[in-house]
């Protein structure tokens, strides 16, 4: 027996006598702790009275390379539909991820991140699963970080997972559409609470990046173009995961992209091969820190750098993880930073989808080996590799002398300390009941819907015999609708099928796309190229707005350029994520909308293509400026 057992002991001892001998006999056995490594004694790394520091010290001291390599690696794992880990085929566009007990078992890591889940229920049920396996299989228990992409947004835009049976809220923009940094901080802390009921301790968000450059396809997830604005809310956004202090009730923010991955010329995106580079024509690199200066303030508990090649900005052209001056010389030294830095998915290995060949972005470092990579990669700062389960290419690296174990061991620490912190070593584990009650809780949810009305903007509302269209009267019209559910529409008025029929129309559009020709299947799923309509669904929409007046509607989740369209709608509103229930409310005066445009709508392609990337509010003659948006 312990010293510490025997304390314990003696604590429990005095009730237990009084109450005879078969609560005696009902003393838990093994000890009241929880015992990790199996050894029947509580060391330090088990023990939560003890300072973090110590706990991760010797909890390292305990670990094998292989062990320490496999904390230093996060990827993604499918997810059964009952929450088991039986290794079953994957069904959708993440089939090709592992199960978890691969990953855990076979590469000893403890770092998963998810994509498409199943309900809350099984969710919750794999979480705890995934727990047990990991405390009662490994030889040191130590628990599995998991980590989710947004999972909050209404719409199912690219790298906001579908929400499921999670609240639905706008998309960032949303949020910096309204400016609200309270509201933005209430959001946060319920998907805080709903990703804690099933499990998910990290937040691969927010994005603190700049919409300085409309073509990027990767808008949507920024609170715009504005870097005092996106500051105020990356800030707020963190606060409300987090709190003021991470702790066992946090969900840990990894903000990303540093040093921001908006500039990238003529917006084609660097998670492939025919990406040009992160340009700054406009000398203005300084302004894309300002919104991590708002994530530092509140204390991030992870960075992510972009895949970009900062052009011209450092000695060596290379991608942002593999950037030493990047990560060592700004982040590390200049910022103080000392949380944990985790590269974007897939810089080492490439990735095979079917017969197509998707390259490791690895820009710059394209010549290296996958185990050089690696190597780079930590010479240049960063602790973890996002994406990537190559865990060998650490343990050859240390083995064959060319990393030390010191170098790993500081990365570890930082990873172990956030795990501790989180609270993970204590009590990882979920009430799936409490999980199932929290997990779109109608409070959560009624919330998500009042935001979802206020962030529309409102563009134009023209006057019709001396009234302004909008809102319409309920009730009293007959209605035309495209991309709008008609039987929520019914309840404001008549639904006819021929728009001459109509006294007015209502369409949702979203801002065009033109994919960039390429054979990579994820490729031709971002919303890159041009932002105006063109052709015959142009002309399809010109053409109703001569027939009927008509209210459109437009998702932005790129700066559309609208000016025939604007000139012939009798309104205009603009939503980033909201419900056809939310746009009607809108429309016809049950709520109000307050967005104002968190970038410039333009006025041509040809002012986009005149553009300085890294520059906000510089288009030509804008159609609406930044922070325009009307009211009634």
């Amino acid at each position: 027996m312990t010293r510490t057992h025997a304390v314990m002991l003696l604590c429990v001892l005095p009730p237990l006598l009084l109450a005879g001998a078969s609560a005696w006999r009902a003393i838990p056995n093994p000890p009241p702790y929880r015992d990790l490594n199996k050894n029947g004694t509580m060391d330090v790394y088990e023990d939560p009275s003890q300072p973090v520091d110590k706990r991760v010290d010797d909890l390292l001291r305990q670990m094998t390379l292989e062990e320490k390599a496999g904390l230093l690696f996060i990827n993604g794992a499918r997810i059964n539909d009952d929450g088991s880990l039986e290794d079953r085929p994957g069904k959708g566009p993440f089939a090709f991820a592992p199960q978890a007990a691969r990953l855990i078992l076979e590469q000893r890591m403890n770092h998963i991140n998810v994509w498409a889940v199943p309900g809350k229920q099984a969710l919750a049920t794999w979480y705890n699963n995934i727990q047990k396996l990991a405390e009662e299989k490994t030889r040191l228990g130590i628990p599995v970080t998991v980590a989710s992409d947004p999972r909050n947004a209404f719409s199912e835009a690219l790298f906001a997972v579908a929400a499921n049976d999670f609240s639905q809220w706008p998309e960032q923009l949303g949020f910096a559409a309204l400016g609200d940094e309270a509201l933005m901080r209430q959001h946060a802390d319920m998907a805080r609470q709903e990703y804690l009921a099933v499990g998910i301790r990290e937040a691969l968000h927010p994005m603190a990046d700049l919409a300085t450059e409309p073509r990027w396809p990767r808008v949507s997830g920024t609170f715009g173009e504005d870097a005092q604005l996106s500051s105020r809310m990356v800030k707020a956004y963190i606060l409300g995961f987090q709190g003021a202090a991470l702790g066992p009730q946090s969900v840990a923010c990894m903000t990303k992209h540093f040093t921001g991955g908006g500039p990238q010329k003529e917006g084609l995106d660097p998670h492939f091969e025919f990406q040009k580079g992160q340009v700054y024509p406009g000398n203005n690199f300084q302004y894309h820190l300002i919104p991590f200066e708002g994530a530092f303030a509140a204390h991030t508990a992870a960075i992510m750098p972009y895949y970009g090649v900062p052009k011209g900005q450092t000695k060596e052209d290379v991608a942002f993880a593999y950037n030493k001056e990047i990560i060592t010389g700004l982040l590390r030294e200049k910022y103080k930073y000392d949380g944990v830095v985790c590269t974007d998915w897939g810089l080492v290995t490439d990735a095979r989808m079917g017969p197509v060949v998707w390259p490791a972005r690895a820009w710059g470092a394209e010549q290296l080996s996958e185990e050089e990579r690696v190597r780079k990669i930590l010479e240049a700062g960063c602790d973890q590799f996002g994406g990537e389960q190559c865990t060998h290419h650490v343990v050859n690296l240390v083995m064959n002398g060319k990393l030390s174990v010191e170098r790993v061991d500081v990365s570890a620490r930082r990873l172990l300390r956030q795990k501790f912190i989180l609270g993970l070593f204590d009590n990882p584990y979920v009430d799936v009941e409490k999980a199932v009650q929290t997990v779109g809780k109608a409070e959560f949810k009624q919330a998500g819907e009042v935001a979802q009305r206020r962030s529309f903007t409102l563009l134009k509302n023209d006057k019709v015999k001396g009234r302004k269209v909008l809102p319409l009267a309920a009730g009293k019209l007959k209605l035309y609708l495209r991309n709008v559910n008609p039987e929520t529409a019914a309840r404001y008025g008549t639904v006819v099928s021929r728009p001459e029929d109509a006294d007015i129309a209502i369409i949702r559009l979203r801002t065009p796309w033109y994919p960039v020709k390429t054979d990579n299947p994820m490729a031709q799923r971002f919303h890159h190229g041009d932002l105006d309509f063109k052709g015959a669904e142009k002309d399809s929409i010109l053409a109703l707005l001569k027939q009927v007046p008509t209210v459109v509607d437009l998702y932005i989740d790129r700066p559309a350029v609208i000016p025939e369209i604007n000139a012939a709608a009798r309104a205009v509103v603009a939503n980033y994520g909201a419900s056809d229930a939310a746009l009607l409310d809108v429309v016809f005066g049950k709520a109000r909308p307050e967005g104002k445009l968190p970038f410039e709508l333009p006025s041509s392609m040809e002012a986009v293509r005149q553009q300085k990337e890294d520059l906000p509010h510089d288009s030509a003659k804008p159609l609406y400026p930044f922070g325009f948006g009307l009211s009634y």
